[in-house]
């Protein structure tokens, strides 16, 4: 008994070990508020539920049964089984007893089985364990002619403590389990955001081991300039430390990525975040290993731009992404190898490469091609030829991976995030350059409002020009040449102010007799977002407008 942290098939295996040796037919009965997750309490009611989830007979098809597993069975209150579950005391009766004749008076075609199986001997046992009653079972004879005795109850109550503290460690497992779980999904995006750049499918498998769940991780964050961030990240362990700080990292990525870090210093910040996370909590000890471990993290930072159709990329001891070309090849991106996080000590270093309109790119943890069937290159070697297999949708694309590369019951947490990419064009981008010259905004406003009447956005026309306007003015005014204008239509309008200074503004209450500081105020309260975006020769002030399309 207790071979699994299965609460269903513990009681069996109660049931089987004791009908033949000790009686005749079995019921195992359980609270149903521990079935749902609950700390099992009886109720006060009339008559209690308790749910079947074992039975035995010596009979073929246990024909003394009136309920079948997984139903719930009412008892009277003045049942030896309510007794029985209310003081936690065993009991033993002949059929014709008082206690036993009230309970068949108030349930006749339970009173009928016993008349013609013949039952003449009934045991009442709690599953009792730390000091909570689980449940009852139920032993019966009719094919013997002696009845139980105290011996036969002391044997099933020895039987049915031992099973009470097996279905006790299954029913705290799978609690803690199920709380773990909970906690990690909620960590996990629950939707992909809406974004130009890519169309992504996610999977994402909890390992089915004792060792409980691990610290994988993935996103999908929209940046600026109509461009996508696509994370995948692990933390080394399991458990509730792994899940917990797996959202704190991810919840630093988003942040970092917020403020448009490039790959490579994005991974330097969090790489600084794990060494103080592990400095704040020291060492932890893994439970599935009783070893002590330091707290280590792994993570692949990719960012594409739709318009340049370039993609930059930087690891921190992962796995590196896969990219399946239209014509259908498969290959993955040599990444320059850095440390995982929280080791330090080396720099990591950004790898930028060009990627075909309508590519496949697929970023993954290691649980998905680190399986005990095969080995590490094996893996990776499957993982190509699963890619590399067309399919009508990126959805079934994951299906695919996953129920071909993964066993039944994975024993590490896998996360699997594909994204097909997109472009934009011409026909969705306009860009000019501007004479640094306040004389020149004039023209920018003019060249802006006859694009968005070309794309049939006229009704964001007066709130762009004004954003134009004070973009374009403080670029001349403040920045340095060449300063440069861009429009992106997608999802939504996109305006971007890029000049050679790197000086970033920042937004300031103006006072009533100020001649200036309103401008980024009232870029602020017309915009959706804006924000700025540091380049290696300068910087872009960028600012996003909901269209008439997205508002509907």
């Amino acid at each position: 008994m207790g071979s699994t942290l299965d609460i269903t098939r513990t009681a069996q295996e109660m049931a089987d070990i004791a009908v033949g040796p000790l009686a005749d037919f079995i019921s195992i009965d359980l609270l149903d508020s521990l079935l749902r997750g609950f700390e099992p309490m009886p109720s006060d009611e009339a008559s209690i539920g308790l749910r079947r989830v074992a039975q035995q007979s010596v009979l073929p098809g246990v024909p003394e049964s009136l309920i079948q597993p997984g139903d719930v069975d009412y008892y009277p209150a003045s049942s030896p089984p309510v007794r029985c579950l209310l003081t936690g005391h065993s009991s033993l009766h002949r059929t014709l007893d008082e206690a036993v004749g009230g309970w068949q008076a108030a349930d006749p075609e339970r009173a009928e089985k016993v008349r013609v199986f013949g039952m003449h001997s009934i045991m009442v046992v709690p599953l009792r364990a730390r000091a909570i009653t689980l449940g009852v079972a139920v032993l019966v004879r009719h094919r013997r002619r002696h009845p139980f005795d105290d011996d036969d109850l002391l044997l099933a109550q020895e039987i049915a403590a031992r099973t009470a503290v097996a279905v006790d460690n299954a029913r705290r497992f799978t609690r803690e389990r199920t709380t773990a779980l909970t906690l990690q999904q909620s960590l996990l995006p629950q939707r992909v955001a809406a974004q130009d750049a890519v169309e992504v499918a996610h999977r994402y498998l909890p390992a089915r081991s004792r060792a409980g769940l691990g610290g994988d991780w993935f996103d999908v964050i929209p940046l600026s300039g109509a461009r996508v961030a696509l994370v995948v990240g692990d933390v080394v362990g399991h458990g509730l430390r792994a899940s917990a700080t797996m959202g704190r990292l991810r919840t630093a990525v988003r942040t970092l990525g917020d403020v448009d870090l490039p790959p490579e210093e994005l991974l330097v910040h969090l790489d600084d975040l794990v060494t103080h996370l592990r400095t704040e909590e020291g060492t932890a000890s893994d439970p599935a290993g009783d070893m002590v471990t330091d707290l280590i993290a792994t993570c692949l930072y990719m960012v594409y731009d739709p318009v340049s159709r370039r993609c930059t990329a930087a690891t921190a001891g992962h796995p590196p992404p896969a990219m399946v070309t239209p014509d259908g090849t498969a290959e993955f991106i040599e990444l320059s190898a850095g440390p995982p996080l929280g080791m330090g000590g080396l720099p990591f270093e950004a790898v930028e490469w060009e990627v075909p309109q309508g590519s496949l790119l697929a970023l993954y943890t290691d649980g998905l091609i680190e399986v005990p069937e095969h080995d590490l290159d094996k893996g990776m070697a499957l993982l190509l030829q699963r890619l590399e297999q067309p399919a009508h949708s990126l959805d079934a694309t994951c299906d695919d991976v996953i129920r071909t590369m993964l066993p039944a019951q994975p024993s590490d947490d896998v996360a699997l995030l594909l994204a097909r990419t997109r472009s934009l064009d011409s026909s969705q981008v306009a860009t000019w350059d501007l004479p640094s010259d306040p004389a020149a905004v004039a023209g920018a406003r003019s060249e802006v409002a006859q694009r968005l009447s070309d794309w049939g956005l006229d009704e964001v026309t007066f709130t762009t020009e004004l954003i134009v306007s004070e973009l374009v003015t403080n670029a001349i005014r403040y920045g340095g040449p060449p300063v440069q204008l861009r429009l992106i239509r997608g999802a939504a309008l996109i305006c971007e102010v890029s000049d050679s200074s790197s000086t970033a503004p920042h937004m300031r209450r103006a006072r009533m007799f100020d001649e200036g500081g309103r401008g980024l105020m009232m870029v602020a309260q017309l915009a959706e977002r804006w924000g700025t975006r540091h380049l290696p020769g300068g910087k872009t002030i960028w600012a996003e407008m909901s269209t008439p399309n997205e508002q509907a």
